[in-house]
């Protein structure tokens, strides 16, 4: 098991303190780099579990999401495990999938390397 990068770790913190949206990060994960924006655990669970509840076939996976207990969810004074990405992309070759930004939780152990910011395309 890896030690989680520190400053990560106070990145992930200060956004789940300050309950923002707009720390754009870029980070690699077992070679894949995903790029977006972190959000707050309860803000991210809340959007799944508000796309999962307008699916037909997955609306019974939103209680999952939205139960304030599920998960692995630390105390409130503890470290932050996992980043919690929304508007994001995992970058392969020239485009980013999917072009719109998904949804994506990344174990902060996992993470091999990271810079502030996303990277976006465009054509020309």
């Amino acid at each position: 098991m890896t030690k989680p990068d520190a400053l990560l770790v106070n990145v992930a913190a200060t956004v789940e303190s300050e309950q923002s949206n707009q720390m754009s990060l870029t980070v690699v994960v077992d070679g894949a780099v995903i790029t977006g924006r972190l959000a707050p655990e309860s803000v991210w669970r809340e959007r799944v579990a508000e796309v999962l509840r307008d699916s037909e076939r997955l609306g019974a996976f939103a209680k999952v999401f939205a139960a304030p207990d599920a998960g692995t969810h630390p105390g409130r004074d503890a470290a932050p495990t996992h980043l919690h990405f929304h508007v994001a992309r995992i970058l392969q070759g020239t485009v980013g999938i999917p072009e719109t930004g998904g949804m994506y939780r990344v174990a902060i152990e996992d993470v091999s390397g990271w810079t502030v910011g996303d990277f976006s395309y465009t054509d020309g």
